[in-house]
């Protein structure tokens, strides 16, 4: 039986082995989100994430007893370009508990985008301290409607 809770979470840096697990993370969340467009196909991902993220970004992962069931990519500008939880694992903290982990490692100020339509991440980054700061029509490769969040450590918010 799976534990609700995140208590049994490590929280660790990625290994290139961990690269498959991470790209397959998304493929399946892209595959069942109606209104996210495929715009690479699932091999494409998998490349992009072991060529340009693994190599660029610091990587960290949420392990459960051996199996890789979230991650966080942090760009060296304090951009969060990536956190997805497999779905099997959502609504357990998971996601905070990455989040607590991009925090410590840009401990000033944190930065990312999501897409307008997903409204379980806008709840998500709001409950984390992220305040929406600007919007765009779609100036991403998927052509969809975002907004970038932003968090600043306490006393450092920016008006």
């Amino acid at each position: 039986m799976m534990s609700s809770g995140s208590a049994n979470i490590t929280c660790r840096d990625a290994v290139i082995a961990d690269m498959t697990a991470c790209a397959g993370i998304l493929n399946r969340w892209i595959d069942a989100t109606p209104w996210m467009p495929r715009v690479h196909a699932a091999a494409d991902v998998e490349r992009y994430y072991r060529e340009t993220v693994f190599a660029d970004r610091a990587i960290v992962v949420a392990d459960r007893e051996g199996e890789v069931v979230g991650f966080l990519a942090l760009s060296p500008e304090a951009y969060v370009t990536a956190l997805y939880v497999d779905e099997r694992h959502r609504k357990g903290g998971v996601g905070a508990r990455l989040l607590r982990e991009a925090k410590k490692r840009a401990p000033d100020e944190l930065k990312l985008w999501t897409f307008e339509r997903n409204a379980d991440a806008h709840r998500f980054y709001e409950r984390e301290g992220f305040v929406a700061v600007k919007r765009t029509d779609g100036e991403n490769e998927e052509g969809l409607p975002d907004i970038l969040y932003s968090w600043y450590a306490a006393g450092g918010e920016r008006a």
